[in-house]
């Protein structure tokens, strides 16, 4: 007679809560407990790029290696690498914002970049000065 989940002792019930604990518990210890950092606002479209140098860095977890992995040969989204690595968007909006600090990633988002600090925002793009200097100069060509 088969067991049943929470039957006694069969190895596919054993496997079936291992597995359950593992998705349950594992994207906690992946960030450290952190539900947010102070760059893991990333859009979902965001394309990680990997840096010269960075897969063949040491000490990183499984799943930072894997993102590396992933994003070595091509552009990569957020929302692929989740995909991909079958973690929630938030663990990996984390993990590719600590790689980016550790200098292993650059992202690259649509968000402008305000001129005067270099910095991208939502509510900071482009002066009007700017695009209308722009604007003069293409027009006089």
């Amino acid at each position: 007679m088969p067991y049943g989940p929470l039957g006694g002792g069969s190895h596919h019930a054993a496997h079936t809560a291992d597995a359950y604990e593992t998705a349950t518990v594992r994207p906690y210890a992946v960030t450290g407990g952190r539900v947010r950092s102070a760059l893991s606002d990333l859009p979902l479209e965001a394309l990680v790029e990997v840096l010269p140098g960075a897969v063949s860095s040491h000490g990183l977890t499984p799943e930072k290696r894997a993102i590396l992995q992933h994003a070595a040969h091509t552009y990569v989204s957020i929302a692929e690498l989740s995909a991909l690595l079958r973690l929630p968007l938030g663990v990996i909006r984390i993990l590719v914002a600590d790689m980016q600090e550790e200098g292993h990633l650059t992202v690259h988002t649509s968000t402008p970049v305000n001129v005067h600090t270099g910095h991208g925002s939502t509510q900071s793009g482009l002066s009007l000065s700017v695009l209308e200097s722009v604007l003069n100069g293409i027009s006089a060509l």
